[in-house]
């Protein structure tokens, strides 16, 4: 099968595309033939190891302290099951599925064998497999902050700074769902696209600072990661909630203290990814797609990614 291997960090030019033998499913696994995967910005900073600061050690102890423990790159993918292990109970061959591999990696391939108890479920019946990869990330990540750790609320006033990239996107349409107030932080470029998926308001951060309107939300959620608790402290009402996705590990430690700052990983789990797949099927959250790249240009989708101006979400397509 085709794959994208990495045998060392670095730039994108690390990723190049290799043959490796057909994985065959274990009893309790599946088989997935691949049709789409992603490239998230978690990708990027994982291949070329420019991660939060203090997190450095950590990641490399995960992931391969000299070179990548895992030989083939990716987490999302969307497919479907061509064939299943004996003891396997929860799908069956023909099944189309989505969900995440996590620290196994190996999304960015044509094939990928996963445990039917891992992070995987159908499929939405409603989408492509390249809009079921490209929502995967950004709505895993906003369910966790948003409706698990902030515990979103009808009528509260949530600020996303990051609006049109594939977090920001998603935790519009959720928390449009949750019938709170969205205002989104974006670029002039994407004022509309942001208007479009249910922000109230929005802050063109060429034009405006938020921290000086004035105006107090009950959450901030960062997810670009140049946002701090000084910052946004008077932007946060009595008992506002700040979400620091991509920020350093003294932050996620004072956390800890601070019932007022949430930082840390999101989940990945089934329940998760059925609850965004009854979003996306009942029409609440639709994937935002910028590019679609074929697999054999996935570095090419890595360098646009690392430019850090996409819409949404960057989707590689698995031909066979």
């Amino acid at each position: 099968m085709k794959a994208i291997a990495w045998a060392k960090y670095g730039a994108p030019e690390v990723l190049q595309l290799r043959d490796f033998k057909k994985p065959f499913p274990k009893n309790k696994e599946v088989l997935i033939k691949i049709r789409a995967s992603s490239v998230t910005a978690g990708d990027c900073r994982l291949r070329a190891s420019k991660v939060p600061m203090g997190f450095w050690l950590p990641t490399r102890l995960a992931f391969g302290m000299t070179k990548p423990r895992v030989p083939i790159i990716g987490m999302d993918i969307s497919g479907e099951i061509e064939s299943a292990g004996e003891d396997v109970k929860l799908f069956k061959k023909g099944d189309e599925v989505y969900g995440t591999t996590g620290m196994q990696l190996g999304a960015n391939a044509e094939y990928i064998c996963l445990s039917e108890n891992s992070a995987l479920v159908k499929k939405p019946n409603n989408i492509t497999h390249e809009q079921a990869a490209a929502i995967i990330f950004g709505g895993l990540t906003a369910i966790h902050f948003l409706r698990d750790k902030a515990n979103i609320q009808r009528g509260q006033k949530v600020l996303v700074n990051g609006a049109s990239g594939a977090v920001g996107t998603a935790s519009i349409q959720l928390a449009k769902y949750f019938c709170a107030e969205v205002t989104g932080i974006c670029s002039t470029s994407n004022v509309e696209l942001v208007k479009s998926l249910g922000a109230t308001k929005v802050i063109d951060y060429t034009k405006e600072n938020f921290t000086k309107n004035k105006e107090t939300y009950d959450v901030i959620l960062d997810a670009v990661g140049n946002l701090s608790h000084p910052q946004c402290n008077k932007s946060l009402t009595e008992h506002g909630k700040l979400v620091l996705i991509n920020t350093g590990l003294l932050t996620n430690l004072l956390s800890i203290a601070r019932e007022n700052i949430i930082c840390g990983v999101a989940g990945e789990s089934k329940e998760g990814l059925d609850f965004l797949r009854a979003r996306v099927e009942a029409g609440d959250i639709e994937a935002v797609i910028d590019r679609v790249y074929p697999l054999e240009q996935t570095a090419e989708a890595h360098r646009y990614v690392d430019k850090g101006h996409k819409k949404g979400s960057v989707v590689i397509s698995v031909g066979h």
